[in-house]
């Protein structure tokens, strides 16, 4: 019926068109509807047609101001109704999450410019999704919004991935995204970025929050006071020198020489302990089982983060007014747990906002 239609309509914020033409220039040709001068530049900035190293992305996504972008970027092969164009882009900018949706829904309207040449015909489908939740056509294919749900979305990276080739080490990004502390992520391929960074949030599955996600990053100052505004993110880059960037981080993971780097404003909260390697264990454990699917390692993983959080809410009690629950130092001193243990609850509580103010 419409109620599921009207959940949707509201997920989609514009639709835009770069383009490079034979003379090498990438311009901002067109969007619907009418876009900010700070948002035409982020978008230029991210599509591959105005990088330097002429190297073709299919696909980019991220996020600016609680705004995803999707960007998809295609070669035009001799075209009769694109004379002047050699490479287009069509960005899409939405409220939410959800690569293989609008990754599906660009390919389409690449189509449809690649074959009318027109604006006005992308703009239609665009209606059509922002409207209806689905746009059909025999030769361009048919796209449905719900096909592709949330969940899927949050599903759809690897943990085994991150697991095979961190290890035991996976455990320092398990304590980060429970701490809320902020995460970098560097590789020179944004594929390669992308693919990482969208998984991690899947650690901390209990809290289904991929609003800290932000997949591609410039060293861009806009870019970076939008970052600092968040409490703990993690945040893709593609420029190596953001790993001499300690203001930016409290954990730097360098994929191209599987390092990670926790910052000295980190240490003492992420001091690992007994309870931390046990964490480990699990997680290696779990993922190195080859009849466990990544759901069921999410799943794993989120089990023992309840048992945590369960055993957090033990030391906390209901405070004056009765809405919040405050960590009792007291009780949990109690409880002489190795220094690393108590810490890490410490921090965990203050995270999820727990301490008396």
């Amino acid at each position: 019926g419409s109620g599921m239609a009207e959940l949707e309509i509201q997920q989609l914020l514009g639709v835009g068109l770069i383009e490079k033409d034979t003379n090498g220039d990438a311009l901002w040709v067109w969007c619907y509807p009418a876009t900010t001068a700070e948002m035409r530049d982020l978008l230029l900035r991210k599509c591959c047609l105005t990088d330097e190293n002429k190297m073709l992305h299919t696909f980019v996504f991220g996020q600016y101001r609680r705004s995803w972008f999707y960007i998809t970027t295609v070669e035009v092969q001799d075209s009769s109704v694109l004379k002047k164009v050699t490479h287009f882009s069509i960005v899409l900018t939405a409220k939410d999450f959800n690569p293989e949706k609008y990754a599906a829904f660009t390919r389409i309207l690449c189509r449809i410019y690649l074959k009318h040449g027109s604006p006005v015909k992308m703009m239609e489908s665009y209606i059509a999704v922002f409207t209806k939740g689905i746009c059909q056509s025999e030769e361009n294919g048919s796209f449905l919004s719900k096909d592709f749900d949330a969940r899927k979305a949050y599903l759809a990276g690897s943990i085994k991935d991150i697991v095979s080739q961190f290890g035991m080490e996976t455990v320092i990004l398990f304590t980060a995204l429970m701490l809320k502390k902020r995460i970098v992520v560097y590789h020179p391929r944004i594929e390669v970025v992308q693919e990482f960074t969208r998984t991690l949030p899947a650690l901390v599955w209990h809290r289904q929050d991929w609003s800290i996600l932000h997949s591609y990053v410039h060293l861009n100052d806009d870019e970076l006071e939008a970052l600092k505004t968040c409490t703990g993110y993690i945040a893709g880059f593609i420029d190596s020198k953001v790993s001499n960037r300690p203001d930016l981080y409290d954990v730097c993971v360098n994929l191209a020489d599987s390092e990670i780097t926790i910052s000295q404003q980190a240490k003492e909260a992420m001091t690992m302990g007994k309870l931390h390697k046990e964490i480990g264990q699990l997680i290696v454990q779990s993922a190195e089982d080859p009849d466990k699917s990544d759901s069921q390692v999410i799943k794993d993983i989120s089990l023992k983060t309840k048992e945590i959080l369960t055993n957090l809410a033990s030391f906390t009690e209901v405070s004056d007014d009765g809405e919040k629950r405050t960590l009792n130092f007291e009780a949990l001193k109690q409880k002489r747990y190795p220094p690393a243990t108590e810490n890490f609850l410490y921090h965990l509580a203050a995270a999820e906002q727990m301490l008396k103010i």
